[in-house]
């Protein structure tokens, strides 16, 4: 299955509720007005691209209405997916999706954070098989000490990965292990170092500031380091994910999204709500399980699979 094919399936019950939307509101044509706006705002609301990014795409809209698009006569459907298709990719230009170690010192660091239960340690396993097919030697630090299941479960993906892992006792602290794994790193000649670290609320300011300390140990231990800050967010989860977004941005300056579980959500459109507030770059996306479906982010492929 080809990159498009795979966007399109992930984005399938996304797609579908946009279509559904706009083909309801439309019966023929329709003029351009108040009415018409309204139903599309409400559609890119129900898609979950937010209130922001909705008012600022139809704002534009409003002001930009062409005779192609209505401006004194009819809208049609085919005109107004075309622009909205447009409006979303304008959203993702400069957008950066790259996650390679070129330009970076070896090793190549990745701090991965996120709150529980949105696969972080799932989606380091893919990860790591990923960069592991392409050759490069990679290193796993099991930086969740909270959790001795957080600890085996990096191990199993080590040993499925054919990765080495540096971790420690459950309780140890965080910090310490993450310290062990840049040294072995720069010892060992690894390509890739990717970082676990424990789930946590992106409201609870203790833990927030323990991420903080492993970001600081990590620079330490290798300046510039971490190259790379990627934030694991649950598309299931809506507008609750452009908060954590807008949080774990505020204390360690976030570099790159990976959205996960997007193939069971008709509310993709968040991913659209989190770029066009806060610029984050999207590296990759998760429409499945297997580690072939976490795809490295296209902003072309990602608004085709939006629209039919």
């Amino acid at each position: 299955m080809n990159i498009l094919k795979k966007f399109q399936k992930g984005l399938t019950k996304t797609r579908q509720g946009l279509e559904q939307g706009l083909v309801q509101i439309f019966s023929g044509s329709r003029p351009a007005g108040p009415e018409l706006l309204e139903s599309v705002e409400e559609i890119l609301i129900g898609a979950d691209l937010g209130i922001v990014t909705t008012q600022q795409i139809l704002a534009r809209l409003k002001s930009n209405l062409k005779p192609g698009l209505g401006h004194k006569g009819p809208v049609d459907l085919p005109h107004l997916k075309a622009y909205l298709k447009q409006e979303f990719l304008n959203l993702f230009q400069g957008n950066n999706n790259s996650a390679s170690s070129s330009g970076h010192s070896i090793p190549h660091t990745i701090l991965m954070v996120g709150v529980n239960g949105v696969g972080k340690t799932t989606t380091i396993g893919k990860l790591s098989a990923q960069f592991r097919e392409s050759g490069k030697k990679v290193l796993l630090a099991a930086g969740d000490t909270f959790r001795a299941a957080a600890i085996e479960q990096l191990r199993i993906w080590a040993q499925k990965t054919q990765c080495e892992v540096i971790m420690q006792q459950p309780g140890s602290d965080p910090s310490a292990v993450v310290f062990d794994a840049v040294v072995a790193a720069k010892t060992r000649g690894t390509e890739i170092l990717i970082v676990d670290t424990a789930g946590r609320l992106h409201t609870k300011s203790n833990l927030m500031e323990e991420l903080k300390k492993i970001k600081r140990v990590m620079s330490k231990a290798l300046p510039g380091s971490p190259h790379e800050i990627l934030l694991v967010l649950d598309a299931t989860t809506g507008q609750n994910a452009l908060s954590q977004a807008r949080m774990f941005h505020e204390v360690l300056g976030v570099t790159g999204i990976v959205m996960a579980k997007l193939e069971g959500t008709a509310k993709g459109g968040i991913l659209v709500a989190i770029v066009g507030e806060l610029k984050i770059p999207v590296r990759y996306i998760g429409v499945g399980e297997g580690p072939d479906d976490l795809l490295e982010f296209s902003p072309e492929a990602f608004v085709d699979g939006l629209f039919t």
